[in-house]
C-alpha cells in the first residue's frame, strides 16, 4: 500500500499535535507541527522587537523571513524538537505571549506564503502527517486523508489551563480560556486562509473522546485511506 497524506485542521488546543504525533510515529511517518512553525516565527518576532503589546511593526518581519530558518529535529530522548535558527524553542513557543501573538503573525500572507511553500517541499514524498489551521484546505488540498478536530472552549480550555499551569503557577483559568475564545476568532475570521473544514474532512469531535479510543477511530480512518489509495 502507498504511503499517503494526514492533514489535521481543527481549533486550538484540541490535541491536534498529540494526535499527528501518534500517527506519525505508528505509520512511521514524518510528522511536520505547521502551527509550531507560526509560533516560531511569532518568538522571532517577539524577541527582535518586531511584536509586543505596544504594537506590531509588519515591515520589518516581513523583511526578516529570508533569514530565518525553522527546522524539526529528534532531541536525546527521540522526540521531535524545533529548532529556530539552530536555538531549541520547543518550550519557548508555548508560552501565553506567544500564544497571544500568534494569530496576527499567522494572519500575515507574506509569512503564511513562506511557510506553506516549506510545508509543501515536506510532503513531496508523501508518508506525512500535517497539523495546523489551512493544511486540508490550503497546503495539501489533495491529501488522502483530512481531519477536522474539534472541541467545546471549556474542554480545550482546561486542557491549556493543565499543561501551562505544570510550569507557571500565575496562570489563571480565565485567562486561558478567553485566549481560546480570542483565537477561535481570530482563526475563524481572518481575511487569508481563515480556519475552516474542507469539504471532505472527516469531523473528530474529541471532547468525550479519550486519547486511547481517538487514535483507535482515526486509525480505522487511516486505514480505509491507504486500502482506497492506489
Amino acid at each position: 500500500m502507498k504511503k499517503i497524506i494526514i492533514a489535521i485542521d481543527g481549533h486550538s488546543s484540541t490535541g491536534k499535535s498529540t494526535l499527528a504525533k501518534q500517527l506519525a510515529e505508528h505509520l512511521d511517518y514524518i510528522y511536520i507541527d505547521s502551527g509550531a512553525m507560526y509560533r516560531a516565527v511569532t518568538l522571532y518576532a517577539i524577541e527582535n522587537g518586531f511584536i509586543s503589546s505596544d504594537g506590531f511593526d509588519k515591515i520589518r518581519l516581513i523583511q526578516s523571513l529570508s533569514g530565518l530558518h525553522i527546522a524539526f529535529k529528534k532531541d536525546s530522548s527521540n522526540n521531535v524538537a524545533l529548532f529556530l535558527n539552530g536555538q531549541l524553542v520547543s518550550s519557548k513557543i508555548r508560552t501565553m505571549e506567544v500564544s497571544n501573538m500568534v494569530s496576527q503573525v499567522a494572519a500575515l500572507p507574506e509569512v503564511r506564503k513562506c511557510l506553506v511553500k516549506e510545508q509543501r517541499l515536506m510532503g513531496l514524498n508523501k508518508g506525512l502527517v500535517m497539523d495546523g489551521r489551512d493544511i486540508g484546505t490550503v497546503v495539501f488540498p489533495d491529501a488522502e486523508l483530512k481531519i477536522f478536530m474539534t472541541a467545546s472552549a471549556k474542554t480545550r480550555a482546561l486542557r491549556r489551563f493543565d499543561e501551562l499551569s505544570n510550569g507557571d503557577a500565575s496562570i489563571d483559568y480565565k485567562t486561558v480560556y478567553e485566549n481560546i475564545i480570542f483565537r477561535d476568532k481570530k482563526d475563524s475570521s481572518r481575511k487569508n486562509s481563515p480556519l475552516l473544514k474542507a469539504k471532505d474532512a472527516r469531523v473528530l469531535d474529541n471532547s468525550k473522546l479519550d486519547q486511547q479510543a481517538q487514535f483507535k477511530l482515526v486509525l480505522s480512518w487511516v486505514n480505509e485511506c491507504k486500502k482506497e489509495t492506489p
